[in-house]
């Protein structure tokens, strides 16, 4: 049997829907989607790059995190929007290995700066005497740095042992982008350990990050319920909701998708969470961040003006 198999070095991506009708107007709305949200990400780059004001270690971290969501989308939408206009998109294997290494690498970086970002707002509201000396720009680098690495090691490992596997099913990929859960169901070779590996390293880095966010968000929540200056209250509590509406969205796909996929897992609903955290996260976060932040309308009328 082990001779007769063909090993596939090629796969074709679905795609989100089969149904000719909605091709064209699916193109239309992604492609919308993916120009606002690089034009999004990348203006806020820009307008925290070019004014003085908003190189502070809240706004360094927000710009990784817009490039964080720039290279999720840039990773994922491309391909995607090639399966609106072809019929079957081929993807070869290592073109799918290094897809989903980079949409891999940008998802768990974004996790780590939305924690760099908690512990900042932490520092900020209850301490705010020691900021300036905690939030050193050593620690912010450390930070940073330190969440990259973790991105490309926890995905060196998982995307290291899909080279164990070898496909001989179906080549058919049924989903927008080469996901590694859909890649397990076409492997010949038991992919038990890949399942037990994944399932660890997105349980314990969500899991501990999780509650790293939770107690810092919990400490500032404290503080500013004990604020004196309504103002002052009023300031921390919208900064601190908009951090907090990102991280919910977020890690509550990646919860359902990665830590929650149990046993007859909807390929469907697969494909809504995949959605989120794959093209309405990156599009949604640099407006999330900006529409009512003062700091950065300000410096998006400086530039407007000249």
């Amino acid at each position: 049997m082990e001779g007769n198999r063909t090993h596939l070095t090629e796969f074709v991506l679905r795609g989100i829907t089969d149904r000719p009708e909605l091709q064209v107007p699916l193109f239309l709305v992604f492609v919308s989607i993916y120009v606002i949200t690089m034009v999004g990400n990348l203006g806020l780059i820009f307008l925290i790059w070019k004014d003085p004001h908003l190189h502070t270690p809240m706004y360094l971290f927000l710009g990784h995190l817009a490039f964080a969501d720039g290279c999720i989308s840039t990773t994922v939408t491309p391909k995607m929007l090639m399966t609106f206009l072809y019929k079957n998109v081929m993807i070869s294997l290592g073109e799918c290995f290094a897809q989903y290494y980079f949409f891999c690498i940008s998802a768990t970086t974004e996790i780590f700066l939305l924690v760099a970002m908690a512990y900042d707002r932490y520092v900020a509201i209850c301490n705010p005497l020691h900021y300036a000396v905690v939030m050193s720009n050593r620690l912010c680098t450390v930070l940073v740095s330190m969440s990259y690495i973790i991105g490309f090691v926890n995905c060196g490992v998982n995307v290291g042992l899909l080279f164990r596997l070898t496909f001989c099913k179906s080549n058919i990929i049924d989903h927008f982008y080469c996901e590694i859960l859909p890649l397990y169901t076409l492997s010949c070779t038991d992919p038990s350990l890949n399942t037990l590996i994944i399932f660890i390293c997105a349980s314990s880095i969500q899991i501990s990050t999780s509650v790293t966010i939770v107690v810092s968000y919990g400490r500032v929540l404290f503080a500013v319920l004990n604020m004196k200056s309504k103002k002052g209250r009023k300031k921390a509590f919208f900064t601190c909701s908009a951090h907090l509406l990102s991280v919910s969205l977020f890690y509550g796909t990646l919860l359902f998708m990665y830590v929650s996929h149990g046993s007859g897992p909807n390929k469907t609903q697969d494909k809504m969470y995949s959605l989120f955290y794959t093209v309405l996260i990156p599009l949604l976060n640099p407006f999330i961040y900006s529409l009512r932040n003062k700091e950065v309308l300000g410096a998006l009328k400086k530039v407007v003006k000249g």
